[in-house]
């Protein structure tokens, strides 16, 4: 049996056997009742235990009781549309009954269950969204499939970075590494076949062109599939999006001061403060709460040149001048300086190269060739603004605003692979196959930026049509995008490749930019300028308790003012309507959804291309459309939550070159691809202190009409077909050493082809790489070590390039809580 084929049995058995693992029973109860400051009960509240599916609805009187609870210490928070969130820490005894009441005050969130949070509970599962369907939904009322990675995991796993969470997440891969680079430099990932980065905070645009520190983040979106109806297609994928939730203000003092440090000279200090009105009423949400989350983090190279060094500051401030009024106002600012990461490129044709496979490349996995000096300065400065107003109690505005720009100046050191059949001089005899140089080159930006806006308002409504639950967004949007981006550089030389005591350092920032004083640089100018105007509506209609119907429409204009990118482009308009669909049945309440959906995107495009008749055309947007269905579960009293999901992913009216006598470089819009699959996510709390978070894919993706070379073939930007990831942990839940615990996991991902044609195929190989974690969790401090690529893997990953990856890391971490 095929290694991926047996990987991926292993890791349909491991799910399979954790949904049959038998749980320990609940004995404690919470009881309480819920009012408002008058004394009046609120009446038909959610209440809820996060990490179960337990909970119950206050009655007439506003009471509620929940039972079957382990013992432990939980947090306890009261949550309803319309009120503002009230917490508090309850520890539970064995057989004890403890009672909590609750007053809510009116605010604009929309919220809407209890959620109790402790030990003994499914502590990494997350149950409900509001920016999935921009309104508040809970995952098995979602049609749509999308994993949801919390700060619980991340520290856990001691991971620092946005770039690094991604590995939590089902069927997603990291391609190539953030470069820095304004516009185009943050971290390429792929999902269901089709490239993604991340691009979108708290569901608008917040653009971050570096390594995205997670200081800030309280957990992670991945949104799956044609994504453009809710968020447009300029930030989105055909695979998806990736939004970042990030942490706000809350309504007591607290924090946490964290020190890190470990190989490759790592070393990093982070804090998270919250600061309140100590003189305001303990029993009221403050009027006024400010939080400031912040890290300064540096790391050498795995390989003997390179580093980073990256600053991020997120403030952040909520002010509640009324009971009906909320408004919040938050930044994201980071800066940094970096030696770019070593991406090796194809200047020769893979059948001249001799080599086929990354492991087989003469390379010295550890070393770089380059010198020192070739360094870039980036950043990105992004400020938000929100207005909530609860119209009524049934229906709230949210006015949403953004304003970005991220911005690089100096060195990107590229890499390309020659054949030595290139290199022959003319008129030589053309050797066999085989590379023995490598060609160094450089891509600097000068002073670039990109700078985006956006404007999003959001109506809201939770009512009902007869006797049937209507909940609806209607959204306006405006978005503009505005390049002023220069790259230059050129090949600065071309070296041996295995020379005893060869000298790569002279490929430094001295001699680089001596270079460019002999010769100008070739330059190559971005500064198109784009407005898009959209309007969408989104209706969850329930027709029973147990089905749902789903319909969403989106107008979008997009306005595209002209200018360069790379040559001259014209301005040019075009109109768009992105449906999508989708129906949700539970056939057991709260515990089995059995969903489908239909969802749409598109790719807006400039250019012309030659028709059937031979005539030239304007080209027309190309398209996206996506089918899928599953079941989603919430079984085993909560412990137990599940996706399993089948799409299928058609694109049509692709360009294509096809050149023919009169015109060499014509193209053709009549390509389509074709992507579809499996994906599978399981999240499970089998046993008190023991957690698991596992997920599968399978992809095949492939180019049904396409350019000759590639015709039939998978696209060398599809990443391997094959992908799982798995954490498994355990903490003491009791005991003199409550609060100790250990996890153990990593991914498995399997060949990627990377470049793949007719003519030769290059494959980055199959690779495991595990990771492990212990920690000693307190009330007033955490002292936690991690091990990154445990057993020293040697791997690579690839947008179309070939990039090796960090080997084993070890990494301490000392954290101070009040």
């Amino acid at each position: 049996m095929p290694q991926s084929r047996q990987l991926a049995l292993t890791i349909f058995t491991l799910l399979l056997s954790l949904l049959t693992l038998t749980v320990q029973g609940q004995n404690a109860t919470i009881q309480g009742r819920v009012t408002t400051p008058a004394g009046q009960p609120v009446v038909g509240a959610g209440v809820g235990v996060k990490g179960t599916a337990l909970g119950a609805n206050t009655d007439a009187e506003g009471n509620f009781q929940i039972a079957n609870l382990a013992a432990g210490q939980y947090s306890l928070s009261v949550r309803l549309v319309g009120f503002d969130t009230q917490e508090r820490r309850v520890k539970l005894a064995a057989g004890e009954t403890s009672t909590q009441n609750f007053v809510l005050t009116e605010s604009t969130e929309q919220l809407s269950e209890v959620v109790v949070e402790g030990q003994g509970t499914n502590k990494f599962v997350r149950r409900e969204s509001e920016y999935v369907g921009k309104m508040p939904l809970k995952n098995l009322e979602n049609p749509q499939v999308y994993s949801s990675i919390g700060k619980e995991l991340l520290s856990e796993q001691l991971v620092f970075s946005v770039d690094d969470a991604v590995r939590n997440a089902p069927g997603l891969q990291r391609m190539w590494d953030a470069t820095g680079r304004a516009g185009d430099g943050g971290g390429f990932y792929n999902s269901r076949g089709y490239i993604l980065q991340s691009r979108l905070r708290n569901g608008i645009v917040g653009s971050v062109t570096s390594d995205i520190d997670a200081v800030n983040l309280e957990r992670l979106e991945v949104i799956k599939g044609p994504s453009a109806t809710l968020f447009g297609s300029a930030l989105t994928s055909y695979g998806g999006l990736m939004n970042r939730v990030t942490k706000k203000p809350y309504d007591t003092f607290g924090g946490e001061i964290n020190v890190a440090g470990g190989s490759y000279g790592f070393h990093r200090l982070s804090a998270d403060v919250n600061l309140v009105d100590p003189n305001a009423p303990a029993d009221r949400p403050k009027t006024l709460a400010f939080r400031l989350s912040t890290a300064y983090q540096y790391e050498d190279s795995f390989q003997d040149k390179g580093f980073s060094r990256n600053v991020a500051v997120a403030p952040s401030l909520t002010f509640r001048p009324t009971e009906r009024l909320t408004i919040n106002l938050d930044a994201e600012l980071m800066q940094g300086q970096n030696m770019g990461k070593q991406l090796f490129f194809f200047y020769s044709p893979v059948a001249e190269l001799g080599v086929s496979r990354a492991e087989d490349l003469p390379f010295d996995y550890r070393k770089s060739y380059a010198g020192n000096g070739l360094v870039q300065s980036s950043r990105s400065a992004n400020v938000f603004g929100q207005v909530n107003y609860r119209l009524s109690s049934a229906f709230t505005s949210s006015t949403n605003l953004s304003a970005g720009q991220s911005f690089s100046d100096g060195f990107g050191p590229y890499f390309y692979l020659i054949s030595d059949a290139a290199l022959a001089k003319k008129g030589t005899p053309v050797p066999a196959p085989g590379m023995h140089s490598l060609i160094r080159a450089d891509q600097s930006t000068r002073n670039s930026t990109l700078n985006t806006y956006e404007v999003q308002q959001l109506f809201n409504g939770d009512f009902l049509l007869g006797n049937l639950r209507n909940r609806v967004v209607l959204g306006l949007d405006f978005l503009r995008l505005d390049n002023n981006i220069k790259f230059f550089g050129g090949i600065v030389d071309t070296v041996p490749l295995n020379q005893p005591n060869y000298d790569y350092s002279a490929f430094n920032g001295a001699n680089v930019e001596a270079f460019y004083a002999r010769q100008a640089p070739a330059a190559y100018i971005n500064n198109v300028k784009s407005n898009t105007y959209s309007a969408f509506l989104s209706d969850v209609l329930n027709l029973t308790e147990h089905l749902s119907v789903l319909a969403a429409l989106r107008l979008d204009h997009y306005d595209n003012k002209g200018g360069i990118l790379y040559g001259p482009v014209d301005a040019y308009g075009q109109t768009n309507l992105s449906p999508k669909l989708g129906v949700v049945f539970q056939p057991v309440l709260n515990r089995v959804s059995l969903f489908a959906n239909y969802q749409n995107s598109f790719n807006n495009q400039n250019g012309p291309y030659i028709d059937v008749n031979n005539q030239q055309q304007r080209a027309k947007p190309e398209r996206a459309n996506q089918v899928e269905g599953g079941v989603k579960l919430d079984a085993a009293d909560g412990k137990i939550s599940a996706t399993v999901s089948y799409y299928d992913i058609r694109v049509k009216d692709l360009l294509r070159t096809t050149p023919t006598l009169t015109v060499p470089g014509a193209q053709t819009q009549d390509g389509t691809q074709v992507s579809k699959g499996v994906e599978v996510s399981l999240i499970a709390n089998p046993f008190v202190g023991f957690n698991a978070v596992a997920g599968f894919s399978y992809n095949d993706s492939k180019l049904e009409k396409a350019a000759e070379a590639v015709n039939g073939l998978r696209p060398n930007t599809a990443s391997s077909p094959y992908l799982a990831n798995l954490w498994l942990s355990y903490r003491l839940p009791e005991g003199l050493l409550q609060g100790l615990g250990f996890g153990i996991g990593g991914n498995y991902a399997s060949e990627n082809k990377v470049q793949n044609t007719t003519a030769g195929t290059f494959t980055l190989p199959s690779y495991t790489v595990l990771n492990a974690s212990a920690f000693y969790d307190q009330p007033r401090y955490r002292i936690s070590a991690k091990v990154d690529n445990l057993t020293d893997q040697k791997y690579w990953v690839g947008y179309t390039t070939v990039s090796p990856q960090k080997l084993r890391s070890i990494v301490g971490s000392v954290a101070y809580k009040f």
